[in-house]
């Protein structure tokens, strides 16, 4: 699951990486949830065409008051959580390499 502001500089910056996760290991069971912490429905669709985002995404369009990131405590985005198949965090605030690396160890 990834916590973020499709919209926002940090989270922009990441999205290269993780699209280039779920590319590489989707075949292999990655599964991605995106939950946005956009205001703004247009801005936040913008830029999922643009960094060609193509996993699941959702937004109470709430910013730091969605639900789901309340349930888990995000402080700061972007946010990683690594979940296994019963919803146990397994790891969580990873990014680029660290996050392939892990994936890639969860998923031989």
């Amino acid at each position: 699951m990834i916590f973020g502001h499709p919209g926002a500089g940090p989270c922009r910056k990441e999205n290269p990486n993780v699209v280039a996760l779920y590319k590489d290991f989707h075949a292999k069971g990655l599964n991605i949830i995106g939950v946005s912490l956009d205001t703004d429905a247009a801005e936040w669709k913008t830029a999922i065409a643009k960094d060609g985002i193509t996993w699941t995404q959702v937004s109470n369009l709430k910013k730091w008051e969605d639900p789901i990131a309340v349930q888990y405590g995000v402080q700061e985005i972007p946010a990683t959580y690594l979940l296994d198949a019963g919803g146990k965090i397994i790891a969580k605030n990873l990014r680029g390499d660290e996050l392939k690396a892990k994936v890639a160890s969860l998923l031989k």
